[in-house]
């Protein structure tokens, strides 16, 4: 069975190109962004999800013109003087398009692995020369940011808008506590929703007043207590 070559391919131009050695090992790596709200009187601070960073494909590439490859029982490329002429091809895939004002999206593929992404990183580091200087073999560590539309992203993720307020309109006779009740699942946590609406006796509510049910735990803006 012969060995498959990875393959970069520039999705602008269509333009494809094998990797002429396959990388010894890849990572795959993504995060996500929280943001830290300190509350006086807690231990630590609360967490409140901000957005989810890109995936990364990261790996190191070697090229070699000081000997000729064989590929399948055919030589594949003679030896060259410059293994830039190599190295080149990848770094360009973060030249700016002139059509589209930006560097091309590129797919990785190798075996199972399909990664669509934009190169945003390409270090060279150059390992053996000729008597003349010309550099000879080179490995070059890559940095691709997985890229997507963003129609592709909506229709993965069925989201829906997060219900951060919750809008109430008071029932005849209803409570604070009824109120509490259907909405928190608890009675007791009553106090968030008379603060959020700066009731001046939470206990008569006039029927069909329109009240902020906020979500919790809920920061009282003037106090800075916490309810949760």
């Amino acid at each position: 069975m012969a060995l498959e070559h990875a393959t970069l391919t520039n999705l602008d131009t269509s333009e494809r190109f094998d990797v002429l050695f396959n990388p010894a090992e890849y990572s795959l790596n993504k995060e996500n962004a929280f943001a830290q709200a300190a509350v006086p009187g807690l231990g630590s601070p609360l967490l409140q999800f901000v957005n989810g960073n890109v995936r990364a494909l990261e790996m190191e590439l070697f090229f070699d013109t000081y000997e000729a490859h064989v590929h399948a029982g055919n030589q594949v490329n003679p030896p060259l003087s410059d293994v830039r002429a190599l190295t080149s091809g990848v770094v360009g895939l973060m030249s700016i398009n002139p059509v589209t004002h930006a560097p091309p999206v590129v797919l990785f593929t190798w075996g199972e692995l399909t990664f669509t992404g934009v190169l945003v990183r390409a270090s060279e580091r150059f390992t053996t020369f000729l008597e003349s200087g010309v550099p000879v073999r080179a490995q070059v560590q890559v940095t691709f940011h997985e890229w997507i539309s963003g129609e592709e992203e909506a229709k993965e993720v069925k989201r829906q808008t997060a219900d951060y307020t919750h809008r109430h309109d008071v029932g005849q006779s209803e409570t604070l506590s009824a109120i509490a009740a259907a909405i928190y699942g608890d009675p007791t946590k009553w106090r968030p929703i008379a603060i959020a609406n700066e009731l001046e006796d939470p206990r008569r509510l006039r029927a069909g007043l329109a009240l902020d049910v906020p979500p919790l735990p809920y920061r009282d803006p003037l106090t800075g207590e916490v309810h949760t």
